[in-house]
């Protein structure tokens, strides 16, 4: 690898050594299947846990593969970067965009667990409204009463 390919420090290189059920990953992506907007790359979807990358820990679901044993893999379409996984040898070098280092529109961001967090304290801003409305209202029952 050259380093010209995203010098960045979240940029990392996995060697990884198939294993006999293969490298133990799905991939999504490619210039005909996009699975983030703008970006045609090609992303980890799927880690099957006894699998060599499962087993080794460092790729995670999210993460961008730039290439295989220095093969680029932008501009590729879904099944030309699956077929070089497939011939790709016993040891295979991954150059990897960790995924907490960029902003991705896909379901693999970071904005799912944000929005969810927000509804959710949205709903207990929401009970505790009705709470107080419902506590106002008892003591403004009860005053009437005596």
């Amino acid at each position: 690898m050259n380093g010209s390919l995203h010098s960045s420090p979240n940029v990392v290189d996995i060697q990884l050594k198939r294993g006999p059920a293969g490298l133990g990953f799905n991939i999504v992506g490619g210039v005909d299947q996009q699975f983030v907007v703008n970006d045609s790359g090609i992303y980890v979807s799927k880690i099957k846990e006894d699998g060599a990358a499962g087993l080794d820990g460092r790729l995670k679901e999210g993460d961008k593969i730039l290439a295989i044993n220095g093969v680029k893999l932008e501009d590729q379409t879904h099944k030309s970067a699956v077929e070089l996984f497939r011939t790709a040898g016993e040891d295979v070098l991954l150059r990897v965009l960790k995924k907490s280092s960029h902003h991705m529109n896909g379901p693999t961001g970071s904005q799912p667990e944000y929005k969810s967090s927000m509804s959710a304290l949205g709903v207990l801003g929401v009970l505790a409204g009705v709470a107080a409305l419902f506590g106002f209202l008892y003591m403004r029952h009860l005053k009437k009463h005596f």
